[in-house]
């Protein structure tokens, strides 16, 4: 941290997204106490078949898939997706991308990956956030591991209704066919990581995977930061 990070760390302390703690200088986003308490899935260690990875089996050729943490709407903890998403803090998406790609990294769970490919958002939701939340974990990765982030091969056809309250049928059938390709150039004979903040029944998730498996050469693998336990 620089001294001008430090002087306005003074004037104005950063603050823990989950308890609201003052932050100390080396602590970004979550302070220590509360990152020690994540409810780490360490579904990277099995990731060929875990709770999240069977969403997938029969459905698509997915390789691996981990998510970070377990997600409990409405927790504490589920504050850092809320203000990742709502709260107008990029940051907060680079940061758990960072943690993710250290503790992932552990289990090697880059091995072979080329490059990340972030889930996209809608061009409505773009413009109404200011940033694809997927895309800054993606950026966190790639600071440590240094894979390349592809982010203009898939668009998102069009907006739709939010996925909060539906079924998994309702989710399967409000996202089919809402992926397409823009430019498969770099994405031919890649094995990519598929980045998103959360799965819960894989409805996004496996809507582009169908949208790139006809690809050349194409092998697919997912990592999301949390899973939402049914």
């Amino acid at each position: 941290m620089t001294w001008w990070t430090r002087l306005l760390d003074f004037i104005s302390p950063r603050l823990c997204v989950v308890c609201g703690k003052r932050l100390a200088p080396s602590e970004r986003s979550v302070c220590s106490a509360c990152l020690l308490h994540f409810p780490r899935t360490t579904f990277q260690f099995t990731p060929e078949d875990n709770p999240m990875a069977q969403l997938f089996w029969h459905l698509a050729p997915i390789e691996r898939a981990a998510a970070y943490v377990y997600y409990e709407p409405h927790s504490e903890m589920a504050q850092i997706i809320y203000q990742l998403k709502y709260g107008q803090r990029p940051d907060i998406g680079e940061d758990m991308g960072r943690l993710m790609a250290v503790e992932m990294g552990y289990a090697r769970y880059f091995e072979g990956i080329d490059a990340l490919l972030p889930v996209p958002l809608s061009s409505k939701r773009l413009r109404q956030r200011g940033y694809n939340q997927s895309e800054q974990l993606a950026h966190g990765i790639h600071e440590i591991t240094g894979l390349p982030i592809i982010t203009k091969a898939l668009k998102r056809k069009h907006f739709i209704q939010s996925q909060t309250k539906l079924s998994r049928h309702e989710r399967q059938e409000n996202v089919a066919d809402m992926f397409l390709i823009k430019d498969a150039t770099n994405l031919r004979n890649k094995h990519v990581l598929l980045i998103d903040d959360i799965c819960t029944t894989g409805s996004t998730l496996l809507a582009c995977a169908d949208a790139i498996k006809h690809i050349e050469g194409i092998r697919i693998s997912i990592l999301t930061y949390g899973f939402t336990k049914s």
